[in-house]
């Protein structure tokens, strides 16, 4: 018997600092800190979540504090054009972040006008949202994020897109190291997507600072991108102090001669049955055709 398709995702509601959503099988609350304004569904619907992910002060962790169900190891749900496993972690998040999915259409957008089995590239690739939206897309796709536990899961994730198959490489590797390599090995990408995170550090201790290194890291990927055909490259963060503005203007001072086709905005989650969306990110990104 064939599986039956996952349930889709939906942000329900959001306002005082939290938000309702319908992630496939469970009703969940999370976070929210930039929802000020007040909820639009009664209190009743917030009462109907399955768990509730609350934060513990002075860290970035919090404890999810599950109602009358049993609480879940993993699950899958639909979002965006693809199937994922989600499960609930110590940092709040379920495995992917619903505000890329604009980004994802985007990918696919770029790649439907291209040459088929375009090279592309995903830095701080995550579970892999953008690597999987690329290769159903047709790229030949390379995967990297620093921790192989990651990678295992966008491994689990691509499983439920079997039409990407054979196109994904997957790597563990530090992003600047990594880069550095591909530019002594003369390789070339036709795209490539990356998401870094405010604050990491690398296998061997390598400290990255987005506000420190996001120059030199733009200025290594442009070096092994393919300019002389049509390319992409996408540049989305979370991290306090950006705009779309100031982002937008980190890849026009790399990309300068391209500056007129960048655009940048932010990241929305948009609410069902509602014309309001939740701010959750921003993004810089340009398509050279």
């Amino acid at each position: 018997m064939k599986n039956p398709s996952p349930k889709p995702y939906f942000l329900l509601d959001s306002g005082g600092g939290r938000r309702l959503e319908q992630a496939g099988d469970y009703r969940v609350i999370r976070p929210a800190l930039n929802a000020f304004w007040q909820p639009s569904l009664p209190e009743s619907e917030w009462n109907k979540a399955d768990a509730e992910f609350k934060r513990e002060s002075g860290g970035g962790g919090g404890v999810w504090n599950w109602k009358n169900k049993q609480p879940p190891r993993e699950w899958t749900l639909s979002w965006g054009g693809l199937s994922l496993h989600v499960k609930p972690t110590h940092f709040g998040h379920l495995g992917f972040f619903a505000e890329q999915a604009v980004n994802w259409e985007w990918l696919r957008d770029c790649l439907r006008q291209m040459e088929p089995r375009r090279k592309t590239l995903n830095l701080f690739a995550y579970s892999g949202g953008a690597t999987l939206a690329m290769a159903s897309a047709g790229a030949e796709t390379c995967h990297l994020d620093a921790s192989n536990g990651i990678i295992e899961w966008a491994k689990k994730n691509q499983s439920l897109c079997p039409e990407t198959e054979g196109r994904i490489r997957w790597i563990c590797d530090d992003a600047m190291k990594f880069v550095a390599r591909e530019q002594r090995r003369g390789a070339l990408y036709n795209g490539i997507v990356l998401d870094p995170p405010s604050f990491g550090r690398g296998a061997q201790g390598q400290v990255w600072k987005i506000e420190d290194s996001i120059r030199s890291m733009l200025e290594s990927c442009r070096r092994i991108l393919d300019t002389s055909q049509p390319y992409f490259i996408l540049l989305s963060c979370h991290s306090q102090g950006f705009s779309p503005l100031s982002l937008g203007r980190c890849l026009a001072e790399v990309f300068p001669e391209d500056a007129a086709l960048l655009e940048s905005g932010e990241m929305v989650i948009p609410e069902a049955d509602s014309a309001r969306r939740l701010p959750a990110g921003i993004y810089a990104r340009l398509f050279k055709r």
